[in-house]
Formats: C-alpha cells, sequence, structure tokens
C-alpha cells in the first residue's frame, strides 16, 4: 500500500513538473521533488532528499549547457524551446532519484521488519538486503518512467488542448453567436485556464503534495537568499518570499494566456485542424513565454513584468512556507551544485 501511495504521489509530481521547476539556463534554480529539492547552475546540479530517518541523501553532477555547444540554442524563441525540454528532462531525473530514495527506504524497513521475525535468516543474507532493494527500486523506477511519460503526454493534450476545444465547440453548436474567432478562443482559453487552476488548486489538498509546494517555497526562497548574497543558512534563507518570478508557475501561467492570442490568429474552424495546430503551436508559444519571463525577471518595473503577475499569485497555492529542515535541504542541495560549479570555473549571471 506505501508502494502504491509513493506511485501516485510521483504521478502526481510529474504532472506537477513544468510547475515546480525553474528554466533558466544562464542562472541558479531548482525544483521541488518527492522530500527534497535539486537545485542547479549553469554547470552542474545537485539534489538533496531527507530520509523519515533524517538522513539527507544527495547526488551531484556536471552539466553541458545546450547554447554553449550549439549556438543556435541560443537564438531568442528557440532558447526558450531548448531549455524548457533540458529543465523538464533534468527535472524528470530528479524526481526518480527522490522516489528511488523513497522505495529504497520504505524497501529496507520491510526487509527489517521481516528480518525480526524470520530468525533463521543468517547474518550473510541480511547484509545483501539494502542492495537488493535499491536494485529493485530502480527497475520498478525505470519501469514508472515509460509508463509516466506516455500518462503525462496524454494527460496533457487530453485536459488542456481536447476538452477546453470540445467545450467550447459543444457551446458553439448551442450558440452560434459563441463561434466568432475572438469569443470562441476566449472561451476556450478560459476553460483551459480554469482546469489548471482547479488542478493545481485540488492536488495542493494532498498532504504529500503540499509537502512538494513546501520544499519548492524552499528553494525560492534559497535561490533569493544567494542572488543577494546573503549567507546560505536557515536564517538568511527564511527571510526571504516563497515567490520568485522565474517559476515555472509563472511561466505556465504566461503559456496560457499568450496561447489565447495565439490561437485567435489561427484561420481553421474545423474540430480536428484547430486541435492539431494547437499542438503545433505550443513549441513557438513556449519559447516566447520563456522570452516574457525572463525579460521581466531582468525588468520588474516593465509592462512584460505585470503580464507574469498572474503567475506570482498563484504560486500562493504551488509554495507553501518551508521548516528549517525543508530549507536545509535546499541548501545543502544548492551547496553542492556550486562547489560543482567552480570546480568547472563556471561564472553566473545574476538577474
Amino acid at each position: 500500500m506505501r508502494l502504491i501511495k509513493n506511485y501516485l504521489r510521483f504521478l502526481a509530481a510529474v504532472q506537477l513538473l513544468p510547475a515546480l521547476e525553474s528554466g533558466e539556463e544562464t542562472l541558479v534554480g531548482g525544483q521541488a521533488v518527492l522530500e527534497g529539492v535539486m537545485m542547479r547552475s549553469p554547470h552542474a546540479w545537485a539534489i538533496a532528499c531527507r530520509k523519515p530517518s533524517g538522513e539527507v541523501v544527495t547526488l551531484s553532477e556536471t552539466l553541458e549547457r545546450p547554447s554553449e555547444k550549439h549556438k543556435w540554442m541560443a537564438w531568442p524563441i528557440v532558447r526558450g524551446v531548448i531549455t524548457l525540454g533540458y529543465a523538464m528532462n533534468l527535472g524528470y531525473r530528479a524526481l526518480r532519484f527522490s522516489a528511488n530514495v523513497a522505495i529504497e527506504d520504505i524497501m529496507q524497513n520491510d526487509a527489517a521488519k521481516a528480518d525480526q521475525k524470520a530468525t533463521s535468516i543468517s547474518a550473510s543474507e541480511n547484509a545483501g538486503t539494502p542492495s537488493k532493494s535499491r536494485e529493485k527500486a530502480a527497475s520498478i523506477s525505470s519501469w514508472l518512467a515509460t509508463v509516466n511519460i506516455v500518462i503525462s503526454l496524454a494527460f496533457f493534450i487530453f485536459m488542456y488542448k481536447y476538452i477546453p476545444l470540445l467545450a467550447a465547440t459543444e457551446l458553439k453548436k448551442m450558440d452560434p453567436a459563441l463561434g466568432g474567432r475572438i469569443i470562441f478562443n476566449l472561451i476556450d482559453g478560459g476553460i483551459r485556464l480554469a482546469l489548471f487552476l482547479l488542478f493545481i488548486w485540488g492536488v495542493s489538498l494532498w498532504k504529500d503534495i503540499r509537502r512538494v509546494y513546501e520544499y519548492h517555497g524552499a528553494e525560492h526562497k534559497t535561490v533569493f537568499a544567494f542572488e543577494n548574497g546573503d549567507p546560505l543558512d536557515t536564517a538568511s534563507v527564511q527571510k526571504y518570499s516563497t515567490f520568485h518570478p522565474r517559476c515555472g508557475t509563472s511561466f505556465l501561467m504566461t503559456v496560457m494566456l499568450i496561447s489565447i492570442g495565439f490561437y485567435m490568429l489561427v484561420p481553421f474552424t474545423t474540430f480536428w485542424a484547430r486541435f492539431a495546430s494547437r499542438i503545433v503551436l505550443l513549441p513557438i508559444i513556449a519559447g516566447v513565454s520563456y522570452e516574457i519571463i525572463r525579460f521581466a525577471a531582468k525588468h520588474r518595473g516593465s509592462l512584460f513584468a505585470l503580464m507574469t503577475a498572474p503567475g506570482l499569485w498563484l504560486q500562493r497555492i504551488t509554495t507553501k512556507p518551508p521548516s528549517n529542515e525543508q530549507a536545509q535541504c535546499a541548501i545543502v542541495a544548492l551547496d553542492q551544485a556550486m562547489s560543482l560549479e567552480k570546480e568547472r570555473g563556471g561564472e553566473l549571471v545574476i538577474a
């Protein structure tokens, strides 16, 4: 039962992945995971997860920036699509690591309970239990990864592309006056936004996801402290806000709003042509939204910053005040990422 609960928690976190990570390859950013935080710099990433025992498990690796390999990947709009895909892939790896930690801990606890009952098991057999648990956990997570990629993609297309368009089309049949290009896409966009907000709010009622939101808040506070040159300790970190302009929540809200205007430009009137155009235009909309978020983060008094305001408001749901222990996880992850960054000789550009 605990394994099933952990799988469901992982599945929910995967659906929230775009809202939990910050897709920016030139700045320090991060992402909340299951009972932990992933932090990354331009050339390194690190993750710290806390077990129920209080032990903090970490992993850190160096990274290669896509735009340093291929100059065209740094072009405006294109860099947004590339960076988002890169960040999503890295974020998914971090989620898998945190799921492995949780699954392994569950299996080791179950094995320990079984060992207490089975007194006939030899000491040598007991010694092999942790490694066997780790192997089984890894195999389960690999299988789960494939399933979740399919489920996540299907969920996104069905929930945010198919259902809003279908609902708007049915409303148009009931009242032809709603069939105008502007009003039709406003209705379609309103339904899409309502479904997104309902999902974000609904999963926040789950205690385990609320903890993910608390780690999300810890990540934001730690990034703020770093950007302002403060010491990375819990006292310095905790004084900052949990609302950060480069959050994935702000990015998703911007995508939702920008897409309404883009879809108004599409001349198609049939259901399936409209549906196909929504999928085809997604990379362009994501790239434009990335540029808006990037500009707004550096010019917080600009008109574009006002466009990102709804995303900051939504962070009242997707971020929660963290405990000192949760903030410490974020600090440990950032410290390790920065250590690797310095080894690579990287330099950071602070917004």
